[in-house]
């Protein structure tokens, strides 16, 4: 490096930072000056909002929800719809949680949500897997999901792990809520989450979750696992075996992802405004009767609209039309300050390829930029979240990093634009690649990747000349080969295996197993 430019006796470095470096990016910067929708729009949205709460209302609630909710003010018409008054929803919007920790099972995972903070994560429920070793797509395992929970695990731009696929080799709807329970628990320590199918999958885990957490009632005090609620089918119906599991999960101190999965054209309008209204009515129903049920509790606003491609039906998911309506939903959120999840990333290319990349770079790109808590299946998911493959999870990971520096925005301070290095640089050396200022800004200001390559053509060639892709299969079979974690202790792994049927072997969670 050249030297530095001549400075002042008894000065400091001009442009260098009086604190410890920070890194360029953290999980929670905040975002949101992306705004698809103007103040105006977004009035109008939420008073169609009302009125699809107030006078036309959703069918199919649970008797016990239901008692729940007409004893808090709610009624319901002659068609058996649960109606909510306007001034309960607007009273329920005003004293709900604005923001709360979603805590992993090692404190350093915790995470806060609300507040226009954005994070990333996994989600999804993919029936099918790439197999890293035969490049073909077969039926996801329990095995694939504690193998991507590894992964995740060592992922620093994805800051949850959602489950992602669905362990099809489990036998019975409680064997599936408690087998992906515990893989995803033993596979990370970050914050995980979990779709449950009833009450009694609630019920059925809870005693997992107090062990990992320490004992009886634990849990509640650091929840580290949310459940996941679709408790509508679109439109404005309620769904009975999920809003049992709602109330179950609400009642035991869980978080609670509260899901609206419309689909554009099919389940929900059309017209990107009207799905948008539509999802906001239906997650407003399941945060008023979370409410009812425990005022404190944790909820997250899940407006998930998806997109058709009208020509087929089919699901869109690395649309435009998906970018903007996940905006579009993180921006309603930011219009009542709730702690919010939207989904992007949800490419419609089945393979990890140029389709892929340009898909999950813009969906996630204006999710991010609108301000969303929550960015869910933005990591390893493919076909229009039919499947996933480990080496996406690793791809996604540089994406979402090189985002979340986009978020971060650029930096106006006294320190970045600075008369005295400029003009020291112009009387000095010429160049600013050996200032002090460089050296501390190449720490705080610039993310590098893992993955990504910025070697001239020259060096590619003469290292392999290998693919983006092909890095990354070399650091899934690397983390795979080598980190199992260990923050659940040996004996307690082995209590659980007595009090519950768990299938993935004890053997497959450590190395040498002949799979990795």
């Amino acid at each position: 490096m050249p030297a530095t430019a001549p400075r002042r006796p008894g000065r400091r470095a001009r442009g260098a930072s009086d604190t410890a470096a920070a890194p360029p990016i953290t999980p929670g910067m905040p975002g949101g000056h992306y705004r698809p929708l103007s103040p105006a729009e977004m009035e109008r949205i939420h008073q169609l909002v009302l009125q699809l709460l107030g006078d036309l209302g959703l069918s199919q609630v649970t008797p016990s929800l239901q008692a729940r909710a007409v004893a808090a003010g709610c009624q319901v018409d002659d068609a058996g719809r649960l109606r909510f008054p306007r001034s309960l929803v607007e009273d329920v919007i005003a004293r709900t949680r604005r923001k709360f920790t979603l805590h992993g099972t090692d404190p350093v995972h915790d995470i806060e949500i609300g507040g226009r903070r954005v994070h990333a994560g996994t989600g999804g429920a993919a029936p099918t897997m790439m197999d890293f070793h035969t490049g073909k797509y077969r039926e996801s395992t329990v095995g694939d999901l504690y193998d991507i929970a590894r992964l995740v695990d060592q992922m620093d731009n994805i800051h949850w792990y959602h489950r992602s696929v669905v362990a099809r080799d489990t036998t019975s709807i409680l064997d599936l809520d408690i087998n992906t329970t515990y893989a995803c628990l033993s596979g990370t320590s970050k914050s995980i989450a979990v779709s449950y199918t009833d009450s009694a999958s609630v019920k059925a885990v809870m005693p997992m979750l107090d062990a990992v957490a320490g004992g009886e009632d634990k849990f509640r005090q650091r929840p580290f696992c949310t459940a996941v609620c679709c408790h509508v089918v679109p439109p404005m119906r309620f769904a009975t075996e999920s809003c049992d599991a709602l109330e179950a999960a609400v009642e035991a101190g869980m978080p609670i992802l509260l899901v609206a999965a419309g689909q554009a054209g099919a389940t929900a309008p059309a017209a990107l405004a009207g799905a948008v209204a539509q999802a906001c009515a239906e997650v407003l129903a399941g945060l008023i009767l979370c409410n009812i049920i425990d005022p404190g509790c944790r909820a997250i606003f899940a407006t998930w609209p998806f997109v058709s491609d009208l020509r087929t039906g089919a699901m869109s998911g690395g649309s435009g039309e998906q970018a903007l309506l996940s905006a579009a939903c993180a921006q309603m959120a930011g219009f009542y300050d709730l702690p919010n999840s939207v989904p992007a990333g949800m490419t419609d290319s089945k393979l990890p390829d140029m389709q892929a990349g340009g898909e999950k770079g813009y969906t996630i790109s204006l999710a991010a930029h609108a301000g969303a808590s929550m960015i869910h299946e933005c990591a390893g998911m493919h076909g229009s979240l039919m499947g996933t493959s480990f080496e996406s999870y690793v791809l996604d990971n540089d994406l979402l990093g090189a985002i979340l520096r986009t978020v971060k925005g650029v930096e106006v301070s006294e320190d970045t634009l600075n008369f005295e290095v400029i003009r020291d640089v112009v009387l000095g050396e010429g160049h600013y690649l050996g200032h002090p200022q460089t050296f501390a800004r190449m720490k705080t200001d610039y993310l590098y990747p893992e993955i990504a390559d910025r070697r001239s053509i020259s060096e590619w060639e003469e290292a392999g000349a290998r693919d983006a892709r092909d890095a990354a299969r070399d650091k899934v079979q690397a983390i795979l080969a080598e980190h199992y974690p260990r923050h659940i202790p040996e004996q307690l792994d082995r209590q659980l295996r007595e009090n519950f049927n768990i299938i993935l072997p004890r053997a497959r969670m450590f190395g040498g197993n002949g799979i990795w």
